[in-house]
């Protein structure tokens, strides 16, 4: 399949929206400081939770997701206006705005570990496989409490839900494999201390050592 400039487009366009911090800015916002001092040392919703204040982590959680969802919807509805439409625009715009927020350019490429700007990309490719994905997070979270065990299966089922349940979808599929595999290889330090019984529960502290 050939490259479009439209593809390039959705590529700089889906990272540089992706790399804004909202994180770090909000908690900064919020008189927390450096959110990157904080717990987990992640700028992700998850790590802001730890401040204690649930309403700034929702709106960074929202904003994570939505950057992954605006990139999308912008690459699928604005780039066909002024050039040539390419069907794997939007899947790409989503994939760089993970990978933005996962290395922004702006913290010398330390970000977060793109869960939500994830599920937000999914949802805004196919509804049906992003909410199934956020579904699984949310069953997953409630039974265990582990937001990175809840992470980490939530983007193992969502290529399978794009290929045997509500595809097939080669792109997508290929597009949620490829985050899905990101998104582990981000997870592997939780993995470990999953595996070891010492990851920090969901609303449990831990320190920044």
């Amino acid at each position: 399949m050939m490259i479009l400039p439209t593809d390039w487009i959705a590529l700089l366009g889906g990272y540089l929206l992706g790399s804004v911090p909202f994180g770090l800015v909000l908690a900064r916002l919020a008189g927390y400081g450096d959110i990157r001092k904080i717990g987990s040392g992640n700028i992700g919703a998850t790590n802001v939770l730890r401040t204690g204040n649930k309403p700034l982590a929702l709106a960074v959680l929202l904003l994570d997701s939505g950057k992954g969802a605006i990139a999308v919807l912008l690459a699928r509805y604005a780039l066909p206006d002024i050039m040539t439409p390419s069907v794997l625009a939007p899947a790409l715009a989503g994939v760089a705005a993970v990978l933005g927020h996962n290395f922004p350019v702006w913290l010398g490429f330390k970000g977060g570990k793109g869960v939500a700007t994830t599920l937000g990309t999914l949802i805004a490719l196919s509804w049906p496989v992003g909410l199934s994905a956020c579904a699984t997070w949310l069953v997953v979270a409630m039974l265990f409490r582990y937001s990175s065990l809840a992470g980490i299966l939530s983007l193992a089922a969502a290529p399978i839900f794009a290929q045997f349940v509500f595809g097939p979808a080669p792109i997508l599929t290929l597009a949620a494999l490829f985050l899905a595999i990101l998104g582990w290889i981000r997870h592997h330090t939780n993995i470990r201390r999953l595996l070891k019984g010492e990851e920090p529960k969901i609303r449990q502290k831990k320190t920044a050592g």
